[in-house]
């Protein structure tokens, strides 16, 4: 996003933290309201600014965010400790939230354009943030909680995933790889109904895995909810370590989604879904390579594959 000083909000009062549209504080401004007595005033003025500007620094690593205030790293570093932050990483995920509870694609896109930057520079951006996330997620994926997890569907009689809106893809993917793998494993669609109703008829004996990102979405959470009540085992699939789902979820893994786009990033999410189908058929491989097996011929020569008609040079007729 726009990296300069030149674009301010009016400035708020550092006493009373900041409402979204709903009427909320964000995790972020509650913090900082109770750090107030342990940060001294350059760095009130500096987290202060921070949050200003949440649509343009909740996409900067530290060493974009020193440069930007022209203060070191370390600075940036030890005020988000005082916030209670044990890593940066924690920070720019609750940043990153405290911007997409009141912000919309539009506005990020809005943002995006101002920035005096080419069409190949906001690619390249676009690029280095989904890298970022990806280098974040490989220090800090919990193997152990990935592998519990596996071993918890490996127990179980049946998956359910719900991932609604544009994280549908995810939970499609998710539900694909386990059912590859010989797993009961669905992903929920529809409306608000047809994801309950599912929910309604799950026992302790199966597994609920919620995907979704930022503020939540409302279905999902209440998906979660109503899994819990049943005894249902509950996963979370989300950005950060206080989102509802977070909060709500038995245990969760967290997978940064920053994007400078109006569109969060997916790159992460895929690739810790990828590390369990991986976890998965590691736990059991027996039982994977039976699952497998009989589609080895096939994916040499079945049908399903397109396949040149013999005599063709590979140029289709005009």
């Amino acid at each position: 996003m726009n990296r300069s000083n030149s674009h301010r909000k009016k400035k708020r009062s550092t006493n009373n933290p900041d409402l979204n549209s709903d009427g909320r504080i964000s995790v972020l401004e509650t913090r900082f309201a109770q750090a107030q007595s342990e940060l001294n005033p350059r760095r009130r003025q500096l987290v202060r600014a921070i949050l200003d500007s949440a649509e343009e620094t909740c996409f900067l690593s530290s060493r974009e965010l020193a440069k930007r205030y022209r203060v070191d790293a370390t600075t940036i570093l030890r005020a988000t400790q005082v916030l209670g932050y044990q890593s940066y990483s924690d920070f720019s995920a609750d940043l990153r939230q405290h911007f997409v509870t009141g912000i919309t694609p539009y506005a990020v896109l809005k943002a995006a354009t101002r920035e005096k930057a080419s069409v190949a520079d906001h690619i390249d951006h676009a690029l280095e943030k989904s890298l970022d996330n990806l280098n974040a997620l490989k220090v800090d994926l919990d193997r152990e909680s990935l592998i519990e997890l596996a071993k918890l569907i490996k127990r179980s009689r049946r998956v359910v995933v719900v991932g609604l809106d544009f994280a549908a893809a995810l939970a499609i993917y998710l539900a694909y790889g386990l059912s590859a793998l010989g797993f009961d494993a669905e992903a929920t669609a529809g409306s608000t109904g047809a994801v309950q109703y599912k929910v309604q008829v799950m026992s302790p004996k199966d597994v609920l895995i919620a995907i979704s990102f930022g503020q939540c979405l409302r279905d999902t959470v209440d998906a979660v909810l109503l899994a819990r009540k049943r005894g249902v085992p509950t996963f979370g699939i989300t950005d950060s370590d206080t989102s509802p789902l977070a909060r709500y979820c038995d245990t969760h893994l967290v997978a940064s989604v920053v994007s400078p786009s109006f569109l969060n990033s997916y790159v992460a999410p895929t690739a810790a879904i990828n590390a369990i189908h991986v976890a998965y058929s590691h736990i059991d491989p027996k039982r994977a390579l039976t699952r497998l097996r009989p589609t080895d011929r096939e994916y040499a020569s079945g049908s399903r594959w397109y396949r040149e008609p013999k005599g063709s040079n590979g140029n289709q007729a005009e």
